[in-house]
């Protein structure tokens, strides 16, 4: 019996109570898949696939008409357009007729797309916004980290996680002949809406006053809505739960694995774990953009298709203006749908949420529409030159310029993973690689020689970071202090014995 098999059978005993519930073996399954995405399996939800931004703000927007108590909304992007104003508007009168009204925007997602004054009504309505990781003198590196989280939570009724961002780019332009961005949303029901508030709470506390006050005004437990297992894997920087998850995913699978993916960068272990997936056999699939919301991540990114079309993944390139959706189907019983993109950027410096959803239906009808997908994409094949569809026009300047916390990363990432491999020689370089390679060689001479011919001008920013880092440690260990004295952190181990 497989992995995938084991735990799947354990769920459905634990539902039944039938004796295959104390299967050491299932029992080992279902704690492998627990401790390796940090998130424990929930039962008895329902899920719904909602496709595209159209359907996902639709659905959205009646969700938060009908809230009663409280909204939890998170995004990386609100944009000062129609769509962004429709949504400020529905939110401010759930504000005024009394609803909690809860709002995360990542800082460096809206610079550029909204301003505070974007906001006024919803805040003049008494509902409440705040904004993660903006600049802060004290964490001279901390602006790497983004909550790239698409998260509505209404009232203890519906829940929604999606990759779709709060803007019109998502709908396209039918003026310009500009077709609707490709995403995936999924809506849900159940005792899996507590560990959506939890995630939504955990971020919000570390921008200011925590939710709840006392564990003693949590709300009792969530009635079963389905029959739908899944996990909740809602990571943190530096927490890599679905990095962990992904790979093990690619390590159980033994039909098929079908992923898609806006801002895919192989990096090295993952596009192993692939290869093998591939070599024994499975069928793994990877759908990206064919064009992407920012033009010069392509030739970035196709630098990492020869390894896996090597070893027999199936590539294929999305034919609309941005294929957005960060999803998987695996052995049609497995799937994932959410907001984390399968590069370092997401799997380790961002807040993301996904759900890992173990229902056999699901997986099929994420197969299905997969499926559908591929009728719009080219796929890619060694050995020949494919044809090039004519560009959308205007789709590459379709989207607005703050699209995704991984598309600059997943650039420097991309440049990064070629010039290690051809200094190293720790892996063979395809030859998609000699443009990535080509940019390095002449990024890197031109600071050499700017060292060589005006050292000053690297040795006074190098020095006044320093200075500006020491500085932070210190306010840092000051504040620390003052709040050991106050009592509000407990004295460490090395304290003590000091």
């Amino acid at each position: 019996m497989d992995l995938f098999s084991a735990a799947f059978g354990y769920t459905r005993s634990m539902l039944t109570g039938t004796p295959a519930c104390i299967d050491p073996q299932r029992l080992l399954a279902e704690q492998a898949f627990s401790r390796t995405a940090g998130a424990p399996l929930v039962a008895g939800n329902a899920v719904e696939l909602v496709i595209d931004a159209r359907a996902a703000f639709d659905r959205w927007l009646a969700a938060i008409a009908t809230a009663q108590e409280r909204i939890l909304f998170a995004n990386y992007i609100f944009r000062d357009d129609d769509i962004g104003r429709s949504f400020v508007t529905a939110l401010a009168e759930r504000a005024r007729a009394g609803v909690k009204v809860c709002v995360t925007r990542d800082w460096l997602g809206c610079l550029g797309q909204s301003s505070a004054r974007f906001w006024q009504p919803l805040l003049a309505a008494g509902g409440q916004v705040r904004a993660y990781n903006p600049p802060n003198w004290l964490s001279p590196f901390g602006w790497f980290s983004r909550d790239h989280r698409k998260l509505l939570l209404v009232d203890r009724e519906i829940g929604f996680v999606s990759g779709v961002c709060v803007s019109a780019a998502w709908l396209g332009d039918p003026q310009r002949g500009v077709p609707p961005w490709r995403d995936t949303t999924v809506a849900i029901r159940g005792p899996a809406l507590d560990d959506l508030a939890q995630a939504f709470a955990e971020v919000w506390a570390r921008m200011g006053p925590p939710l709840r006050a006392s564990k003693d005004e949590a709300p009792p437990t969530m009635p079963v809505a389905g029959t739908v297992d899944l996990r909740v894997v809602a990571t943190l920087p530096n927490m890599a739960g679905l990095y962990r998850l992904d790979q093990l995913i690619a390590a159980v699978a033994r039909k098929n694995l079908w992923l898609a993916d806006a801002y895919f960068v192989g990096i090295t272990p993952y596009v192993q774990a692939l290869r093998a997936a591939a070599r024994d056999g499975v069928d793994v699939r990877l759908l990206v953009p064919g064009t992407s919301d920012i033009p010069s991540i392509g030739a970035i990114s196709r630098a990492g298709y020869r390894p896996l079309l090597e070893a027999g993944v199936r590539v294929f390139e999305w034919n609309g203006s941005m294929m957005h959706a960060k999803t998987a189907v695996a052995d049609s019983r497995w799937a994932r749908v959410g907001s984390t993109n399968l590069n370092l950027a997401s799997w380790i410096g961002n807040c993301e949420i996904d759900v890992a959803i173990e229902n056999q239906a699901f997986a099929e009808q994420m197969q299905d529409q997969y499926e559908r997908d591929l009728a719009n994409a080219t796929e890619i094949v060694l050995g020949g030159m494919r044809r090039r569809r004519p560009r959308v026009e205007g789709e590459a300047a379709g989207g607005p310029q703050g699209g995704s916390s991984g598309r600059a990363a997943a650039s420097a990432l991309r440049l990064a993973h070629s010039l290690g491999a051809a200094i190293s020689n720790q892996r063979k370089l395809g030859a998609a690689e000699s443009t990535p390679l080509l940019l390095g060689a002449g990024v890197v001479f031109a600071l050499s020689l700017i060292a060589f011919l005006w050292p000053h001008l690297f040795a006074w920013p190098l020095g006044l970071l320093g200075v500006w880092c020491a500085l932070a440690m210190l306010v840092r260990t000051r504040q620390l202090r003052a709040q050991r004295r106050r009592g509000a952190i407990p004295p460490t181990r090395s304290d003590t014995q000091a």
